[in-house]
């Protein structure tokens, strides 16, 4: 929902319709989309085993025939994205994976293998993914009411999320040249004042300031004044997305 923002407007699948074309026979996108997601994989096996995993490792293999698995069960009508879906199968697989294994050593838990067994072994893992889960919610929960903020601050500026989706530099370059002249404007008391007060870009004080075009600024001016509403204010998620960009 963020990426809009801070990506080029060029169209292509959703990961939704890869994965409908997928279940629809198209085996080749199939192998294509397990490859691209081998690191996801690895790393949601990684949350469960506690430990590095290796893609020679079993528990690498159960994640990859869990994922596949995901592929083809997902649909969209459930409400979850295919990666919440994905993740939560993978997490199940590997844990019924640990449950039928006798040794139990290179798991990294707090408990008492002894006394413990497989059904305490099985027990704490899921209460570790009960928390994780909690945590994402909460997270989600707070970046939907951040955005929802910022959406009444761009109304404020005659701007709406559709506005910034068709003025986005298409280019990374001048989406980076665009955020650099909005810190300029968060990081100037005067240029900020204006913007906060006038709810415009002060484009002729502005001139002084970067090396761009007057001609430049006004293409891009309504993307401008919403990342530097963005940097301006606390908005930990979006500016999460700013950062990113910036450090590339």
């Amino acid at each position: 929902m963020l990426s809009f923002l801070f990506v080029a407007k060029k169209r292509k699948k959703t990961l939704e319709e890869t994965v409908i074309l997928i279940q629809q026979g198209d085996t080749a996108l199939q192998n294509d989309l397990i490859q691209s997601y081998k690191p996801f994989i690895a790393k949601t096996v990684s949350s469960v085993c506690k430990r590095y995993i290796h893609e020679s490792d079993d528990e690498f293999s159960i994640g990859l025939i869990a994922f596949n698995e995901a592929i083809q069960k997902y649909s969209h009508d459930k409400g979850s994205s295919l990666i919440s879906f994905a993740e939560v199968i993978i997490k199940r697989r590997v844990i019924d994976y640990i449950r039928k294994q006798v040794k139990y050593q290179n798991l990294k838990l707090d408990i008492d293998v002894g006394q413990g067994e497989e059904d305490q072994i099985a027990a704490t893992i899921e209460n570790e993914l009960s928390i994780e889960q909690y945590n994402r919610k909460t997270e989600e929960e707070s970046r939907r009411e951040e955005i929802l903020q910022f959406t009444e601050i761009l109304r404020q500026y005659d701007l709406s999320f559709s506005d910034l989706i068709e003025q986005s530099p298409k280019h990374a370059d001048a989406r980076k040249n665009a955020m650099n002249i909005a810190r300029i404007i968060c990081e100037n008391e005067g240029l900020r004042q204006v913007l906060l007060e006038k709810k415009r870009l002060p484009i002729k004080q502005l001139e002084e300031h970067v090396s761009v075009s007057r001609k430049t600024i006004e293409r891009n001016r309504k993307y401008i004044i919403a990342i530097s509403i963005i940097l301006i204010s606390d908005y930990v998620y979006l500016q999460d997305y700013i950062k990113g960009v910036l450090e590339t």
